[in-house]
């Protein structure tokens, strides 16, 4: 007889509302071997809630690297395993990373079980362009960090999206405002499909001064949707021996240094050659 290998499925859970979670993902969870949590008891709610009486192990960032080829040696066994997360789909801004590769690595099936997930959920009622986006994840928590990374995304083109921690809301927000400016469009989506559900979308300027102004706007978890910068158009295109002298500069000095020196060199504006050197260094 020929030994089969088992399948690792990677299920997406409520992210609130726990009619979210669809008959196949029920189907699995009660099939499978084994389930891998971020959070037993977290899940364990949720397992309950539905009838699930199915094991489960825990896998989280602490100590995914060493569970994961233990895991692994089962599916290669002939266990089925289902890999879950605390809310939404596994591996957005969640464990599972290093458990999937190694899983694909030897050859076990990886099978995903889609469901919710709350940037695309955000997305998807934001009234932000949507044909092309970037997720940033979460940003640096210390302010330094977290600036530098917004600088950095001053440029961007596409809509963006970041999650962030309900107690750092409204310092991110203020340091969108004061990096992007006030009539940058912004969509805070909190607490997705749960009670007290908010998606609120406004100029910066406008966002910041709702969010301080209400203490339950800064709690629960948080989604940010943000505009992305306007295009330029063909008339204010740089003349290319402008931008010759910044590429040569780019080439010994740090962002914000080449562009100072293109500006005093071509005359032209800082701020302007800043963003299209950032645009060339990301």
């Amino acid at each position: 007889m020929v030994a089969t290998t088992g399948t690792l499925y990677v299920v997406a859970t409520p992210i609130g509302n726990l009619q979210d979670l669809t008959p196949r993902a029920l189907e699995v969870l009660n099939s499978v071997n084994l389930i891998a949590a971020e959070d037993t008891r977290h899940s364990g709610r949720l397992l309950q809630h539905f009838g699930v009486q199915t094991p489960t192990t825990a896998c989280h960032d602490h100590n995914e690297r060493g569970k994961s080829l233990r895991l692994v040696e089962r599916m290669l066994a002939g266990e089925d395993l289902a890999l879950i997360s605390d809310a939404g789909t596994p591996l957005i801004s969640d464990p599972g990373f290093h458990l999937v590769r190694m899983a694909r690595e030897a050859g076990v099936r990886v099978c995903p079980v889609p469901g919710a997930c709350a940037l695309i959920a955000g997305l998807s009622a934001a009234g932000l362009p949507s044909d092309r986006f970037a997720f940033e994840g979460f940003l640096p928590a210390k302010t330094h960090g977290r600036r530098q990374r917004i600088q950095e995304l001053v440029a961007e083109q596409r809509t963006w999206m970041i999650y962030e921690a309900p107690h750092r809301l409204l310092e991110c927000l203020e340091d969108l405002l004061d990096l992007l400016g006030s009539e940058r469009q912004v969509v805070l989506a909190r607490e997705l499909t749960k009670t007290f559900e908010t998606i609120k979308g406004a100029p910066l300027v406008e966002l910041v001064q709702w969010v301080r102004a209400d203490a339950d706007q800064q709690r629960g978890e948080c989604v940010l949707i943000i505009e992305g910068a306007a295009q330029s158009v063909d008339s204010d295109a740089l003349d290319p021996a402008a931008e010759r002298v910044l590429d040569i500069l780019l080439t010994e000095l740090p962002v914000k240094q080449a562009a100072a020196l293109a500006a005093q060199i071509t005359g032209l504006k800082k701020n302007r050659l800043y963003q299209l050197a950032l645009q060339k260094t990301a």
